[in-house]
């Protein structure tokens, strides 16, 4: 048996000792995942995928984004997808992936069904999201520069892990979710930019529960699937860097870093627009703004003169812009065709330049503001700089509150912190 997976496995199916600050990032993760989820129920790839699962029909066992309800495996494709729609969805940078939206929709699939406390499925996502983390950086940056989206390959590990911790899988069972989900783990960078990327997530989810369903039924695959010469890793270029992802596995919860997005746009320009806030620009007092970035997002979110709401979603000079006339780049309405027409936000973005920084990382930007009265001010923005606990809080509860509204987003934020059952949530994921 295979090192990697049977230490896997073994934590997967063990009691684990989770730290305050993971618990409570946890709770704020579902709390976003909710807001956005429900804030991207009209996107059309939501509609789509919506309309194929509810047209199957079936037995009604989970509930789904934008109401109704379907079988486990079409409500996890569903919610999957649906939450990951607005890409407005929390991510981390050790995997470069997005883990709620591939494992909060198996979890809570799986635990409404299964009539589990709500506790005991924070408890499965949370392990469910570390594993996908460490499956993430044993596949390294390798797998990704490959073409495969982790969202989608790591994800699906993830996603089977917390499905059979809600299920209670033994350490035996759990080493064959991880073998089988070997076999159905997919998804690729090639979706960017289109209705697939969403898709990706939706099909995290929907094949863990799929796997663990499966387990839980018997199914005897080949459990170190995902190593050996023929395994996952190795087919799909994985880095099998084994050390860095089993480091103080269960003494140090990877997730606790996870990064929330505060800004409805390229997780590539939340960097600058951090830097942005702590300048408190302004538009009359602006001559010139000069952004510094990693030399990889030139190619990702440079668009110069973006005339959509899409487009300005990758601008830096648009953004920078929007936030220094008082738009409100949390919400996703503020990106549209009017606000890129805006002649203040013309003449504002012209004066915005960006420029590549080899000596940045890619989770850095630095900003120069000359004032129209001669100041010149500097700063500077790390989205790997730990946030303090209460302002995480305090941002993550802001932005559900514009999403969905400030009495609805208490009251989940009170279930989360205060218990009740998995159906209870789910319930909430229609408005």
């Amino acid at each position: 048996m295979s090192d990697f997976t049977n230490t896997l496995a073994r934590f997967a199916a063990g009691p684990v000792s989770t730290s305050r600050q993971a618990r409570i990032v946890t709770s704020l993760s579902v709390l976003d995942w909710l807001a956005v989820g429900r804030a991207g129920v009209d996107e059309p790839v939501s509609q789509t995928v919506r309309a194929l699962v509810l047209d199957e029909g079936g037995t009604m066992q989970a509930h789904l984004f934008g109401g109704g309800a379907a079988p486990l495996r079409g409500a996890a494709l569903v919610n999957g997808t649906v939450s990951h729609a607005l890409d407005y969805d929390d991510t981390h940078f050790a995997h470069i992936g997005h883990p709620s939206v591939a494992i909060l929709p198996a979890a809570l699939a799986l635990g409404e069904w299964d009539d589990r406390i709500l506790v005991d499925v924070l408890e499965a996502a949370l392990v469910g999201m570390e594993v996908s983390i460490r499956v993430g950086l044993w596949l390294g940056r390798d797998h990704y520069q490959a073409g495969f989206h982790q969202t989608a390959t790591a994800g699906a590990f993830g996603a089977a892990v917390a499905a059979g911790r809600v299920l209670r899988f033994d350490v035996d069972q759990m080493r064959k979710v991880l073998g089988l989900s070997a076999t159905r783990a997919a998804g690729l960078k090639a979706q960017f930019g289109t209705m697939g990327k969403p898709y990706n997530a939706g099909l995290a989810a929907s094949a863990g529960v799929e796997a663990a369903l499966l387990i839980a039924k018997g199914f005897d695959p080949n459990v170190e699937a995902m190593e050996g010469p023929y395994g996952f890793g190795a087919t799909h270029q994985g880095q099998n860097d084994t050390q860095t992802a089993l480091d103080r596995l269960g003494e140090d919860w990877l997730f606790e870093s996870v990064s929330h997005k505060f800004h409805a746009c390229c997780h590539g320009l939340h960097a600058a627009l951090e830097a942005a806030r702590t300048l408190d620009i302004a538009e009359p007092e602006v001559a010139e703004i000069t952004v510094k970035t990693h030399p990889r997002w030139m190619s990702v979110c440079n668009q110069i003169s973006p005339t959509t709401g899409l487009g300005a979603k990758f601008s830096y000079r648009t953004v920078i812009a929007m936030q220094a006339l008082g738009y409100d780049t949390a919400l996703p309405v503020s990106y549209s065709e009017k606000t890129c027409a805006d002649p203040r936000l013309i003449s504002l973005r012209d004066r915005v330049t960006v420029e590549a920084d080899e000596t940045l990382s890619e989770t850095q930007a630095h900003l120069i503001l000359l004032r129209r009265d001669g100041a010149r001010k500097e700063a500077s923005h790390d989205l790997l700089t730990p946030m303090p606990l209460s302002e995480r809080e305090d941002r993550v509860r802001g932005k559900a509150a514009k999403l969905i509204g400030g009495d609805e987003a208490d009251s989940i934020w009170s279930m989360l912190r205060t218990g009740g059952r998995a159906r209870d949530l789910a319930a909430l994921l229609a408005d």
